[in-house]
C-alpha cells in the first residue's frame, strides 16, 4: 500500500502571480488569490505546511463590488479604548484605502493562527497598475 504524500517545508517551490483586479468583483479576486497563497492550485499541496505562492494583486482602486455593497457593506475597527468603534462603508474604502479593502477580503479566507499570518506575508496588495516585483518575473494569473 503507497502512503500518501506530505510536503516538507524544505521541498517548497515558489512562484511569483500577478492579478490585475481592473473590473473584477473583489470575492473573485480574493477567493483565487487566497486558493494560490494556500498552495491549493498544487499537486504537493499539504493542509500544515505553507506551500502556497507569492501573489501581487495590481489595479486595487478598480475592484468592482456588485449590488448594493458600496453603500451596505460596513467595514468595522476598534480602536480598543470605549466608543472607539470606527465604521467605513465599502465606497470611502474602495476611495480612501482600497489595499486595506482587498487585503481584508484575503486574510479573512485564510487560516487563523501562525500558518494563516505566514501565508499573508506573501501577498502584495497595488492600488495602482504598476508593482516593483519586475525582478521575480511574474506570471498573470487570470480570474473568471
Amino acid at each position: 500500500m503507497k502512503n500518501t504524500y506530505m510536503q516538507k517545508k524544505e521541498d517548497v517551490v515558489r512562484n511569483w502571480y500577478v492579478i490585475d483586479a481592473e473590473g473584477l468583483p473583489l470575492g473573485r479576486v480574493a477567493t483565487k488569490a487566497a486558493h494560490v497563497l494556500r498552495g491549493k492550485h498544487k499537486v504537493t499541496y499539504t493542509p500544515h505546511i505553507d506551500g502556497g505562492d507569492n501573489v501581487i494583486i495590481i489595479n486595487a482602486s478598480k475592484v468592482v463590488l456588485t449590488g448594493d455593497k458600496l453603500d451596505k457593506k460596513v467595514y468595522y475597527n476598534h480602536s480598543g479604548y470605549t466608543g472607539g468603534l470606527r465604521e467605513r462603508t465599502a465606497r470611502v474604502m474602495k476611495e480612501q484605502y482600497p489595499v486595506e479593502m482587498i487585503e481584508r477580503a484575503i486574510k479573512g479566507m485564510l487560516p487563523k493562527g501562525r500558518l494563516g499570518r505566514q501565508m499573508y506575508k506573501k501577498l502584495f496588495v497595488y492600488a495602482e497598475g504598476n508593482h516593483p516585483h519586475a525582478a521575480q518575473q511574474p506570471v498573470e494569473l487570470k480570474v473568471k
